[in-house]
C-alpha cells in the first residue's frame, strides 16, 4: 500500500519504518525544518534502538521519504495515520491543537482528490474527539462526506518508548475503531505483517482502551511501590512478596475482577485492607491509593443507590443478597448496604436469594444482616415470581441462573436494572433494561 503518516515523533516514525519494512511505500509529513532534512537523509533525531538503522534500510530501499507538504503526501497514498502529539493542558486537559491543524491539512487535500481516502487515527485522545473534532474539521475543509467520500478509523497504539519496534510487531492486539463494520478494512489488511489478534469496534470504544490501559498501568506501578513501602516498614522484601504475588494468574494476574458492577464486600477484603493501612498510619507510611479504595467502594454502592432511584418507582424487588454468588455470606455486602439505606428513603423492598436461608445464619452472618435489616423477615420472597407481583423495578445483582427467567416473567411495566450485566444478552426492550455500564 501507499500510507503518509503525519507526525514524525516515535509513534510516527516507528509505524513508518515499520510498514515500510513490510514492504509498503510510506511518506511521512513533518513541518520542523530540521526533523525533516534528518528523515529525509533516511536519518532520525529520535533515539529509540533499532530505529536508525531500520529507517536508513527503507530509506535505502526508496520505501520511505518525507516531506513538509501535506497535499503530497495525500495525493501519493490511499490510507493516512495521524500520528501528532497530544500533550496536556495546565489543568490536565489534552491540547488537540495538532491533530485539529493536522485533520485540516488533509481536508484540504482531499478537497481536490478523487477516489475513497482511509484516514486512521493513532493519537490518544479521549472517547469522542474524533467525532467531535477529528471528522468535522476534515469535512469542513474538504467539503466531503466521511462515510462517503473518506473513512476514519481508530488506531490506538501500544508502543512503549525503549521497545517501539518489538511491541509494533508483537502487540497483544490491533484495535480497529470504525463507525460502521467493514470500513476498516483497509487497515485490517495492512496489519497482515502483524502477528496478532485483530478486535473490531467502535471509534469510542477503540479510543477508550488506550486510556483504560493506561491508567491499569499507572495503577499496578502505585500499587507494587506502596505494598513496597509496608513491607520496608516491616522489614520484608517487597520484591520477593510481589513476585510470588505474580505468580497467581488465577486471580491476580487475570481477568478475574475486572469487570465493571458491584463493589466488593465479604469477610475478606473490606477487613484485610483496613487492617493494611491501619497498621501503614501506625508506622507513618502514606499509602494513598490504598487509603482511596475504600472511599472509592463506598461511592460505588452509592452510585448504585442513585442509579435505582432515578428508575422513579419505589417498589423494588433485590435479587441477591449475599456479596457474591455461590455464598451466603452476607458480613459487607454491598447489597445488604444498599437495602438499608433504601428502606430509609421510604421503599418498599422485596428481596430474594436463592443462596441466603435465615434458619441455616449464625454468628456475625446473622448478627450483621439484623443489625442493618432487622425486618429481613418480611422483606425475603419465597419465589422469584413472588418478587416480580410484589415490584416495578427489578434490580439483578448477581449472575445466578434463577434470574435469567426475568424476561418471561416481567410485563411492559416492569423495569429491570442490571448491576452485573446478567441479562445483556436477553432481547429487553430498551426502554424497560437499564445497565449499569453500558
Amino acid at each position: 500500500m501507499k500510507i503518509s503518516i503525519f507526525g514524525l515523533g516515535y509513534v510516527g516514525s516507528v509505524t513508518a519504518a515499520c510498514f515500510a519494512d513490510k514492504g509498503h511505500d510510506v511518506i511521512g509529513v513533518e513541518v520542523n525544518p530540521d526533523k525533516l532534512a534528518l528523515f529525509r537523509a533516511g536519518q532520525t533525531p529520535l533515539f529509540e534502538p533499532g530505529l536508525a538503522e531500520l529507517l536508513a534500510k527503507v530509506h535505502g530501499a526508496g520505501r520511505f521519504d518525507a516531506t513538509a507538504d501535506a497535499a503530497e503526501a495525500i495525493r501519493g497514498s490511499s490510507i493516512s495515520f495521524i500520528c501528532v502529539g497530544t500533550p496536556s493542558k495546565k489543568g490536565g486537559h489534552a491540547d488537540l491543537s495538532h491533530v485539529e491543524h493536522v485533520s485540516q491539512e488533509i481536508g484540504e487535500a482531499l478537497r481536490g482528490k478523487q477516489g475513497t481516502h482511509t484516514v486512521v487515527v493513532r493519537s490518544t485522545m479521549l472517547p469522542g474527539s474524533i467525532e467531535g473534532v477529528v471528522i468535522p474539521q476534515i469535512e469542513s475543509a474538504s467539503g466531503k462526506r466521511e462515510g462517503q467520500d473518506f473513512h476514519v478509523v481508530a488506531n490506538p497504539e501500544f508502543m512503549r518508548e525503549g521497545s517501539a519496534i518489538r511491541d509494533f510487531y508483537e502487540p497483544p492486539f490491533v484495535v480497529i475503531g470504525e463507525r460502521r463494520a467493514g470500513v476498516g478494512e483497509a487497515l485490517a489488511e495492512l496489519y497482515h505483517c502483524v502477528d496478532a489478534p485483530q478486535v473490531r469496534i467502535t471509534i469510542r470504544a477503540a479510543e477508550a482502551i488506550k486510556f483504560a490501559c493506561n491508567a491499569f498501568h499507572a495503577l499496578k506501578i502505585t500499587f507494587a511501590n506502596e505494598i513496597g513501602q509496608f513491607c520496608k516498614a516491616h522489614g520484608i522484601d517487597s520484591h520477593e512478596v510481589m513476585d510470588i504475588v505474580c505468580r497467581d494468574t488465577k486471580l491476580n494476574i487475570s481477568k478475574t475482577y475486572l469487570q465493571p458492577g458491584l463493589a466488593y464486600g465479604g469477610s475478606c477484603l473490606p477487613k484485610d485492607l483496613r487492617a493494611l493501612v491501619g497498621r501503614a498510619r501506625e508506622n507513618d507510611v502514606e499509602l494513598p491509593m490504598l487509603e482511596a479504595i475504600a472511599k472509592s467502594n463506598l461511592n460505588q454502592i452509592q452510585r448504585t443507590i442513585d442509579f435505582i432511584t432515578e428508575v422513579g418507582h419505589r417498589e423494588v424487588g433485590i435479587l441477591g443478597l449475599s456479596f457474591k454468588v455461590g455464598t451466603d455470606d452476607l458480613r459487607e455486602s454491598p447489597l445488604v448496604i444498599m437495602a438499608e439505606t433504601l428502606l430509609g428513603k421510604g421503599f418498599k423492598l422485596a428481596i430474594r436469594d436463592s443462596d441466603v436461608e435465615l434458619t441455616r445464619l449464625t454468628g456475625a452472618n446473622k448478627r450483621f444482616l439484623e443489625e442493618k435489616l432487622p425486618h429481613i423477615n418480611s422483606l425475603l420472597s419465597a419465589s422469584l415470581e413472588e418478587v416480580v407481583v410484589r415490584s416495578k423495578v427489578l434490580v439483578v445483582c448477581k449472575n445466578a441462573p434463577e434470574y435469567r427467567e426475568l424476561p418471561r416473567l416481567i410485563s411492559p411495566h416492569h423495569h429491570i436494572v442490571d448491576l452485573v450485566a446478567a441479562l445483556k444478552s436477553a432481547k429487553i426492550p430498551t426502554a424497560q433494561y437499564h445497565g449499569l455500564y453500558w
